[in-house]
């Protein structure tokens, strides 16, 4: 029980920091979601958003991370 209390408290604590990071860098990071093979279809009334190409990219930066603290606690 005392491992899933330190798994919440990790995921917490990253999470605060990934907000501050995209609080303070907000500005910065406008293409962020903004790149070549996102989905946008605009119309009039209507406006369709997917970030395809995006979330390609989170995903495999999240594992790439996961990998590596899967194999520094082994």
């Amino acid at each position: 029980m005392e491992n899933i209390g330190k798994l919440i408290l990790g995921l917490g604590v990253i999470l605060v920091v990934l907000g501050l990071c995209v609080w303070l860098l907000g500005d910065r990071l406008t293409w962020f979601g903004r790149l070549p093979g996102d989905i946008v279809i605009e119309r009039p009334n209507f406006r369709f958003y997917f970030p395809l190409t995006t979330m390609i990219i989170l995903s495999l930066a999240l594992s790439l991370i996961v990998s590596i603290i899967s194999r520094l606690l082994r």
